[in-house]
């Protein structure tokens, strides 16, 4: 049991942040002084029709243009216009959790409990959260950590249901001579997603990722996030399973109030042998949304 959890009112009852309290400027302007060569690295995969997705929680991503050039310069034409002036704009449906994204705070429960005390009976309404949607999480501006757990089994990814534990965590702390600091980032590679858009029936089906033990032991080293580059970043099945579905999501959404950023891209800052970076990200403030499609970057 962490701090978080048995206080349960760490940051006060109707809080909406959680961890991002932990966002100090000072810790902002210590990871901006750490980059030397100003190589920004992409950690975010492309959101494209096809993009693997759970079902049925998860509908598919599908944009379709309308107005088109074609059309619109018709229509201007028929108006007088001299200039053929087309112009392009599009609709689009999504889940907020397609591709690479961040879960709000309110994204997940214990039952009628969420995060800062609030009443999911109270909170989530039919068109979107009254609290902890996702346009209540500031700008992400602090220093990232990657662990590349992917080879500890002796091949280059971890297999499906292979539970990541703080012990494999902290060898991969040792590895990359790093120690976690209150306010980080912290990003996990278990070499699952190389499967994304390559095998989507395997990517979604189960996958590697960190056990509850571990998400409690990075909840109580003060992270503001945690980052996979899986699906769930919890094991799936879970080691409980199905007594317990999902509890990683519970434990660091709804009682510690920290991020998850799911399906990141850390293969350049694993073959680069990047460990410690500049971690930027800020989500589109969707009113009410529990999620947001994001494009993390790594400045080095």
């Amino acid at each position: 049991m962490t701090n978080c959890i048995h206080d349960h009112g760490r940051w006060g009852k109707g809080d909406q942040i959680g961890a991002a309290h932990l966002l100090t400027p000072e810790r902002t302007v210590a990871a901006m002084r750490s980059v030397s060569r100003g190589q920004i690295i992409d950690m975010s995969h492309v959101i494209e029709i096809g993009a693997p997705r759970m079902a049925p929680n998860q509908t598919p991503y599908l944009m379709q243009l309308g107005p088109t050039s074609r059309g619109s310069i018709r229509r201007r034409r028929a108006m007088g216009a001299k200039n053929d002036a087309g112009s392009n704009l599009e609709r689009m449906e999504l889940t907020t959790h397609v591709g690479t994204h961040i879960d709000s705070l309110g994204h997940f429960t214990y039952g009628d409990r969420m995060h800062g005390g609030y009443s999911a009976e109270l909170t989530v309404d039919d068109f979107g959260l009254a609290n902890l949607g996702i346009e209540n999480c500031p700008p992400i501006v602090t220093r990232g950590i990657c662990l590349d757990v992917s080879t500890h089994d002796g091949g280059d990814h971890l297999g499906a249901g292979r539970a990541v534990t703080t012990d494999d965590l902290k060898r991969a702390l040792d590895r990359a001579k790093q120690e976690i600091k209150p306010g980080d980032v912290v990003c996990i590679q278990t070499g699952w997603g190389r499967f994304f858009m390559k095998d989507n029936d395997k990517y979604v089906h189960a996958e590697p990722g960190i056990d509850l033990d571990a998400a409690q032991w990075l909840t109580s080293q003060d992270v503001v996030a945690i980052g996979c580059d899986n699906m769930a970043i919890e094991v799936l099945p879970g080691t409980n399973h199905p007594e317990a579905i999902m509890p990683v999501h519970q434990h660091c959404l709804a009682e510690a109030g920290v991020y998850l950023i799911e399906n990141m891209v850390m293969d350049q800052l694993v073959s680069e042998g990047i460990s410690s970076f500049c971690f930027m990200l800020a989500p589109v403030k969707f009113k009410g949304a529990t999620g947001c499609p994001v494009r993390p970057v790594a400045i080095v």
